[in-house]
């Protein structure tokens, strides 16, 4: 049974490769910043390319964060990619500008401590035990291209909720690289220019959809 996925357009992503990368993983895609269809579909994916502060306004202007909270609050999986997945973290700052995210995760996003910038290319991943997203797939690399990312989680456990599962890379320092969290699931890296690991990893987020 094939699952219908929303790639929210909201002025910032690589929105056509994600969507045939989904595609290929055997969802039914529409590319969309309508409202209603993000709430109406099996998955929603918010894709994201350039600076935190620009994909906040861009997310901002498509009522992005109402139509994230309220998936959310029903259950309903969300997948963030690379600012996708930035945006959901308490703020970025870049250049001296602190933007305000989300605030689903705690964590600012800040530049890497690396001597080359951006860290663009192939990468390795910690995969933390149990992880559904990264099933069959903890020894694979995955195609990172960004300068910023989360380099601290202070996540404070609150019963009965279970604490995300982290997994973590590292260019300077460690850094998240994917979150799970329920509903809620964001990769740093792009899957869908990942190749077959990619296409397997969006694969197993299917799996958890609908």
């Amino acid at each position: 049974m094939s699952r219908s996925v929303v790639v929210l357009d909201y002025g910032s992503g690589n929105l056509r490769s994600a969507a045939r990368a989904l595609e290929a993983a055997g969802a039914e895609v529409i590319v969309t910043a309508d409202f209603d269809a993000g709430m109406a579909a099996d998955g929603l994916v918010v894709p994201g390319v350039g600076a935190f502060a620009a994909c906040m306004a861009g997310f901002q202007a498509v009522r992005g964060p109402q139509l994230v909270e309220h998936r959310l609050a029903g259950g309903r999986p969300v997948l963030g990619i690379c600012v996708g997945m930035q945006i959901m973290f308490e703020r970025g700052a870049e250049h001296g500008v602190v933007t305000q995210g989300l605030g689903e995760w705690p964590g600012v996003v800040a530049e890497l401590p690396a001597p080359v910038l951006p860290h663009m290319g192939w990468n390795t991943v910690s995969v933390p035990d149990g992880s559904v997203l990264f099933a069959g797939l903890a020894d694979e690399r995955f195609y990172f291209v960004h300068s910023y990312a989360v380099q601290q989680w202070d996540w404070v456990a609150q019963e009965p909720f279970h604490a995300p599962l982290v997994t973590w890379a590292e260019h300077g320092a460690p850094f998240i690289a994917a979150i799970e969290n329920g509903p809620l699931t964001a990769t740093q890296f792009h899957p869908e220019k990942s190749g077959a690991a990619g296409l397997a990893l969006l694969g197993n987020w299917l799996g958890t959809v609908g």
